[in-house]
């Protein structure tokens, strides 16, 4: 969605950028007005990513009163995570990859990262290796918030690819890890039936 709508900037930001020198008259003013609408609307956008980031820092900093080793790593604080969950907050799953193998492959057991790794490979389309990565995270971690989104990735695997019951048994452990986690509930109603409309965000992380 956002990758979308910051290409379709970008192309008419190009296109200002090619015609305006020579552009006269009425053209010249459409042009100015289009870059004048692309100001405004790169502001809100700023704006906005400040509001959501500040809302992050504190959701994040409430699960760290947890005391839960997976946001305690300091891998955290790096700019190459910082990159690869700015990536994937916008949809761009191959570059958010790319940087959180770096990650996992530095520390191995940056299980935040490795997570967000999974879930790229999902939103992707990789199963095998999304559940790779899942299966690894699930016997390191006693969070339960943490094991509910894995296990809800999981369900969607195996609904995903037809075990239907497999994905089932996934989708009540995390349910039954955090009940307030809505995905899983709305997976297991729909699962066997609507694929597509599976959830396996990381609302909860």
């Amino acid at each position: 969605m956002f990758k979308s709508l910051f290409d379709c900037m970008h192309e008419i930001l190009d296109q200002i950028i090619v015609e305006y020198p020579a552009a006269i008259g009425a053209r010249r003013e459409e042009l100015e007005e289009q870059l004048l609408a692309l100001k405004e609307m790169s502001d809100q956008y700023l704006e906005q990513w400040i509001l959501f980031e500040e809302k992050m820092a504190s959701v994040v900093k409430s699960i760290e009163g947890e005391s839960s080793a997976e946001w305690l790593h300091h891998g955290l604080a790096s700019e190459t995570f910082r990159r690869g969950q700015g990536y994937y907050k916008l949809f761009m799953f191959e570059q958010a990859i790319k940087e959180f193998e770096q990650l996992v492959e530095q520390y191995g057991d940056f299980l935040v990262a490795r997570l967000y790794l999974a879930m790229g490979y999902l939103q992707k389309g990789d199963l095998d290796e999304a559940s790779r990565h899942l299966n690894l995270i699930v016997p390191l971690t006693e969070n339960k918030k943490f094991l509910a989104v894995s296990y809800n990735a999981l369900g969607c695997i195996q609904a995903k690819k037809g075990n239907i019951e497999q994905a089932a048994e996934y989708f009540q452990k995390a349910i039954d890890l955090d009940p307030t986690y809505e995905d899983p509930s709305t997976n297991l109603e729909l699962c066997g039936k609507d694929h597509e409309g599976l959830q396996f965000g990381m609302t909860v992380i």
